[in-house]
């Protein structure tokens, strides 16, 4: 039985969440190095030690959404994308009325 969505359509939108999510890596790579920098501030209480610390791991958590995205695509019917991708290729055919 065909599906009744777009298993192309998932497929592109996740390729445009990756490349978002692929711009923000670098400065989230920043961020952190600039947080973990501010956990060696002399005199540093240890509840912004904490605090940064926490930062540090919400800001790695890009991998959850790296992840995400990865069962979006695991998720679709097995050929499903290529199949749409050839028959877009061909163009539609129009309907016939008899």
């Amino acid at each position: 039985m065909p599906i009744k969505w777009s298993a192309l359509l998932v497929s592109d939108a996740m390729d445009m969440v990756e490349e978002f999510v692929n711009q923000a890596a670098d400065p989230l790579e920043q961020a952190k190095i600039v947080a973990n920098e501010a956990r060696k501030i002399p005199n540093l209480p240890q509840y912004l030690d904490q605090r940064l610390v926490r930062l540090v791991g919400d800001i790695e958590r890009i991998d959850y959404i790296k992840s995400a995205i990865k069962a979006v695509r695991s998720d679709l019917p097995d050929g499903a994308v290529e199949a749409e991708r050839i028959t877009a290729s061909h163009g539609r055919q129009p309907i016939l009325v008899g």
